[in-house]
């Protein structure tokens, strides 16, 4: 494969692979947060002498908090898609409709309420839109492609 077909093969991600990345990323992001989280809570003192209960509570702790942010983050790049496609524009209206479906579906669910689902929806809805409008983002397009190696014969030193 020459790189104008890899570089094709990078760029085609379907909304399925971006909605498995999505879930993915949150599921290790979310593991992570859970690990410091247990960390400050203390080990209750019957526990102190026998470490599985603390393991297990550990654990626990960091499959909610994966699992969570998992689903947050599958449900919002797939409802994101799912409007983009829809819709036939690219523009902060998608991923405000993603985040607002993924809090309030995700958040409304743990908290057993209408209310806490709405306000949690807007919360990041309002987030989401906030950064795409103002155009945050870790990566600018200058056009100028970067290869790992140089693809330039060296001149010769004689």
């Amino acid at each position: 494969m020459d790189h104008t077909e890899l570089n094709l093969k990078e760029d085609d991600d379907s909304p399925i692979m971006k909605t498995i990345k999505g879930a993915t990323t949150g599921l290790v992001a979310g593991s992570i947060w859970g690990t410091i989280v247990a960390s400050w809570y203390d080990v209750p003192r019957v526990e102190r002498s026998v470490a599985l209960p603390g393991l297990v509570r550990t654990l626990k702790m960091c499959g909610n908090y994966g699992l969570t942010f998992a689903a947050i983050g599958g449900l919002y790049i797939g409802v994101e898609q799912l409007v983009q496609k829809q819709r036939m524009k690219s523009d902060f209206v998608n991923g405000a409709v993603g985040a607002f479906v993924a809090g309030a579906s995700v958040y409304g669910f743990k908290g057993k309420s209408i209310q806490t689902a709405i306000s949690a929806g807007s919360c990041l809805a309002f987030t989401s839109a906030v950064l795409d409008i103002g155009g945050r983002t870790t990566r600018v397009d200058i056009g100028k492609e970067y290869n790992a190696y140089t693809t330039e014969k060296k001149p010769s030193v004689s």
